[in-house]
């Protein structure tokens, strides 16, 4: 797995390619936790390139959104299609996230 960072308007995004599994799911945890560190607090997760996650995939973004709300952050999720979508809406957090079609859509509803 491999995190590109970008920023847009005191916006970060996080550009995933690969697997979110076990192995690779606290890199996200820790990349979002620096970012809170830096005192970035709204985050966009593209999830474009990414091929599978598990459920500690789903479990660092879940703590992650915690971790962000404490400060009033957020945490949109973009791109989500085939079989990552599918364990999004077996999990029904599909009304947990908020999951946007691109990023125009998720950096607009931070303002």
């Amino acid at each position: 797995m491999e995190i590109t960072r970008r920023e847009k308007d005191k916006i970060v995004v996080l550009d995933i390619n690969g697997e979110i599994d076990l192995y690779n799911a606290p890199e996200i945890k820790d990349v979002i936790a620096k970012l809170i560190e830096e005192q970035k607090y709204c985050i966009v997760i593209n999830l474009e390139k990414v091929s599978y996650i598990d459920s500690s995939g789903i479990g660092a973004l879940i703590s992650s959104l915690s971790n962000l709300k404490k400060y009033q952050g957020g945490l949109k999720i973009i791109n989500v299609a085939g079989s990552v979508r599918k364990v999004f809406e077996l999990t029904k957090l599909t009304s947990f996230f908020e999951i946007f079609d691109n990023e125009d859509e998720a950096t607009a509803a931070f303002k």
